[in-house]
C-alpha cells in the first residue's frame, strides 16, 4: 500500500507533463498498450493460464472498460484544463463510492459508524490541502471538465468492486494485463477520430512521461493493487486515494513549494480519518 501511494502520488503531475506533447486519448491508449503488453508477456512467460473461465473473460471486459478506458480516458481529457490538485480533490470521492457500493454488493463489508466518519474526515482533509485550487472552478471550461471528471472515480469504483466480487482465484496479471489492452483498444477509437490532426511531440519529457506512467504507474501498481484487493477489503484499500494527495504535497515541498498550515491541518485530517476508518473492532 505504501508503494502504491508513493507511485500514484506522482502520476497526477506526470500526466500533465505528458500532455504537453501528446494528446490525451493518444497518450492513455499508448500507456496501457505498453503496460498491458509487458504484463501479458510476463504472464505467458510464467505459464499463467489466461481466460480459463467465462467469469474471467467477463471481468476482462468489465474492468477494461470501467477501470481503464472510462476512468483514465476522462482523467487525461480533463487534466487539459483542471489543475492536478483539483483533480485529486474530485477523485477523492472514490473511497466514498467504493464504501457505499461495497456495503450493498460485498459480503462482510457493511459500513460502520467509525468508517463513515473516518472516510468523510479523509475527504475533508484532501479538500483542505488543495482548497486553493478550488478557485480554478471559476472558468466555464474548467467547471464543465471538473463535473465530467466526477465520472472517473465512479467508473474506477465499479471496476474495483466487480473484481473484488467476482475475481476470486484469478491471477492479478490476468486482471491487469488484458483489461489494460481492452481499455487501450477502446480509447484508440477517440484517439484516431478526434486527435488525428493534433501534433505529437516526442521529446525527452514526453517519452519519460509515457514510460514512467506505463511501466511504474501502471504495470507495477495495478498488478500490486489487484493482488492486494484479493487480500484486503475493497473499502479499506480504496483509502489510499486519500493518502496519495498527501504524498503529492510532500513531493511539492521537496521541490521548493511552500508548506502552509492549511496543508499540515489537511494532512492531519487525512491521517486521522484513515486511522479511524481502518481500525479493527
Amino acid at each position: 500500500m505504501a508503494l502504491l501511494c508513493l507511485i500514484w502520488g506522482t502520476t497526477w503531475s506526470v500526466i500533465q507533463l505528458g500532455l504537453r506533447g501528446v494528446p490525451p486519448f493518444t497518450g492513455v491508449a499508448l500507456r496501457f498498450t505498453l503496460a498491458g503488453s509487458l504484463l501479458l508477456a510476463l504472464a505467458l512467460a510464467r505459464g499463467i493460464r489466461l481466460g480459463a473461465s467465462r467469469r474471467e473473460r467477463w471481468l476482462w471486459l468489465a474492468n477494461g472498460i470501467a477501470s481503464f478506458a472510462v476512468s483514465y480516458g476522462i482523467v487525461y481529457w480533463a487534466e487539459q484544463w483542471v489543475p492536478s490538485g483539483l483533480t485529486a480533490i474530485l477523485f477523492a470521492i472514490y473511497p466514498l463510492i467504493v464504501a457505499v457500493l461495497a456495503h450493498f454488493a460485498l459480503p462482510g463489508e457493511r459500513l460502520t459508524l467509525g468508517e463513515i466518519v473516518g472516510t468523510l474526515a479523509g475527504f475533508g482533509g484532501v479538500g483542505l490541502i488543495f482548497s486553493e485550487d478550488l478557485s480554478a472552478l471559476g472558468g466555464p471550461q474548467v467547471t464543465v471538465a471538473a463535473a465530467i471528471l466526477l465520472l472517473s472515480p465512479l467508473a474506477s469504483a465499479l471496476g474495483s468492486v466487480a473484481v473484488k466480487r467476482w475475481g476470486a482465484g484469478i491471477h492479478p496479471l490476468s486482471i491487469s494485463a488484458i483489461p489494460m489492452l481492452v481499455g487501450a483498444a477502446v480509447l484508440a477509437l477517440p484517439a484516431a477520430t478526434l486527435e488525428r490532426a493534433r501534433p505529437v511531440t516526442w521529446d525527452g519529457l514526453s517519452v519519460f512521461a509515457l514510460l514512467y506512467l506505463a511501466i511504474v504507474g501502471s504495470a507495477v501498481t495495478f498488478t500490486v493493487y489487484f493482488w492486494l484487493l484479493s487480500h484486503l477489503r475493497a473499502k479499506r484499500l480504496a483509502l489510499i486515494a486519500y493518502v496519495i494527495p498527501v504524498i503529492a504535497v510532500g513531493i511539492g515541498v521537496l521541490r521548493g513549494e511552500p508548506l502552509t498550515s492549511r496543508m499540515l491541518v489537511g494532512a492531519a485530517c487525512v491521517v486521522a480519518g484513515v486511522a479511524l476508518a481502518t481500525q479493527r473492532r
